[in-house]
């Protein structure tokens, strides 16, 4: 008796306002989002500036596409409502998907940037069928407010097509995929938009026009071009003349200790060497350290309770890894007691098994990193902190703050001229007396402390950043000034007489020096 194979099933999911919904999303939970009928374009970094990336409703209707110019859209409407797109954060948010869908089948892909692949054969039945499994994958993207468009087809580039040019939750069989795709257009194939163009020009719009056409006469043209691009390989790829394996990423690997008790107890302090004890052995034969640890308790009434530590360098050593919740298990909540016990490296980073001195002596860097973990263990993660340094004329924008256990230090830029020792954010504005308009205070009151200056260095002037500056930011001009005291200040004045962009200058204390 002979098998007979079974006929694949890809399943294409497309998201076609993924960026747009995420940003809603990510939007809403610290600030109010733009109605309905304000205009939203979401923008990326283009050859010639900032491009459209996507657009809301309310912009679609205006005309506003994908790759325009943002300046030649404002231009038409300056009411729009401009903001950047987070790629990277789209990016990583379909990454996770990826293995979120094996809900579903064990072999799922990403298509692009804004699709999923999932490959079903043998799962469907365990769903009530086709038609209740697509209807099943739409409602369960849609609780996670994104809008998934959806096709079910033998081949990647057949479910492709149908889920962004054809009917929605299309169920296409090898018997009906010719028919079905004969009338989609070229475009459906993901080819570029030099080759759309030849084939329009040769009047081959729809997949059906290209399958009709003798292959000699058209492999002449597209021999030298590569097989992504190529229309003719794409199309056997399509039709499933042409092999198109699905390459499905392997699941990431968990690196987890459990502890499963016999009856509920309260404390899970005894509980944690044994727990530490395992993951640490787990995390040594992958050759692995953890950065990130998630200990979580099971109570006996459904719920749970975690609480998550991170260290500066990775580790697997049982007891620094104890050290770190120390004082943290006391806010737990054991409400009657719980049963399970789970301490998991939910970020983990290599940690090969190498001997790093020879004169027998402690590595100092280990002995800062697990410094590092121990006091943001225990004051958090906003109190130690590095200086992130950045390239910049504005003095208050020189120097920031990173957490310690999410970077590493920066080195100090290389400073031509003499700066503060501490600059005050924001600057403090001061009443000063000159005696002539744009030269250098000759007293000036601060915190209603009068001063009077002795000797002064500067103008030093710093012109706005145009690139980051709001339209009509005044310029400074920077003066270092001695008291009578000795006592040395950094004042600057911003704004000149008669400049066009506001009222007479100002005067601010921006810092202090030795």
């Amino acid at each position: 008796m002979t098998l007979m194979r079974p006929e694949p099933q890809i399943v294409s999911v497309w998201f076609p306002a993924l960026t747009l919904e995420r940003w809603t999303r990510v939007i809403s939970q610290y600030r109010t989002a733009p109605a309905d009928d304000v205009p939203v374009v979401l923008t990326r970094d283009g050859t010639h500036g900032p491009v459209v990336h996507c657009t809301n409703p309310a912009a679609h209707t205006r005309g506003v596409r994908a790759g325009e110019r943002v300046v030649d859209a404002q231009a038409i409407h300056p009411d729009l409502h401009v903001e950047s797109a987070d790629l990277d954060g789209d990016h990583a948010l379909l990454a996770r998907l990826v293995h979120w869908a094996r809900r579903w089948c064990p072999w799922t892909a990403q298509d692009g940037a804004d699709g999923l692949f999932l490959d079903i054969s043998g799962t469907a039945h365990l769903f009530g069928g086709e038609a209740r499994m697509l209807h099943d994958i739409v409602q369960r993207f849609a609780m996670q407010g994104l809008t998934a468009r959806i096709a079910l087809a033998p081949t990647r580039g057949a479910a492709q097509a149908l889920a962004r040019y054809g009917a929605p939750h299309t169920i296409c069989t090898n018997a009906q995929m010719a028919e079905q795709l004969a009338d989609l257009p070229v475009q459906a194939l993901r080819i570029d938009s030099d080759t759309n163009r030849l084939l329009t020009r040769l009047g081959l719009k729809s997949i059906g026009a290209l399958s009709d056409v003798p292959r000699a006469a058209l492999m002449r043209r597209f021999v030298n071009m590569p097989a992504d691009r190529n229309p003719l390989i794409l199309l056997d790829r399509m039709l499933g003349t042409a092999a198109d394996p699905l390459n499905a990423p392997p699941d990431p690997t968990r690196f987890m200790a459990r502890a499963r008790l016999p009856e509920p107890v309260i404390d899970p302090i005894p509980h944690l060497k044994g727990l530490a004890d395992d993951l640490c052995a787990t995390l040594a034969k992958a050759e692995q350290g953890a950065r990130q640890l998630h200990l979580t308790i099971y109570r006996i009434d459904s719920e749970f309770r975690t609480v998550r530590v991170a260290l500066a360098k990775a580790s697997r050593d049982p007891a620094h890894l104890l050290r770190l919740f120390d004082g943290k298990l006391d806010s737990i909540d054991p409400g009657f007691g719980f049963d399970l016990l789970t301490l998991e490296a939910s970020r983990v980073e290599p940690v090969l098994l190498i001997q790093e001195r020879l004169d027998g002596k402690r590595d100092t860097q280990a002995d800062i990193s697990g410094l590092l973990d121990r006091l943001t263990a225990r004051l958090g993660r906003d109190k130690i902190t590095w200086s992130d340094w950045t390239e910049t004329h504005k003095p208050e924008r020189v120097e920031g703050h990173i957490p310690a256990l999410h970077a590493s230090p920066t080195p100090a830029p290389v400073l031509t001229r003499e700066r503060p020792i501490r600059v005050l954010k924001p600057a403090e504005e001061v009443r000063v007396i000159y005696a002539v308009p744009e030269g250098p205070p000759s007293q000036f009151r601060w915190r209603n402390v009068l001063y009077k200056t002795v000797r002064h260095a500067g103008p030093e002037r710093i012109s706005p950043e145009w690139w980051m500056d709001r339209p009509g930011t005044r310029l400074r001009d920077y003066y270092k000034v001695e008291v009578q005291d000795g006592r040395r200040f950094w004042l600057y004045r911003e704004g000149v007489l008669h400049d066009g962009r506001g009222d007479d200058p100002r005067w601010f204390l921006h810092g202090f020096f030795a």
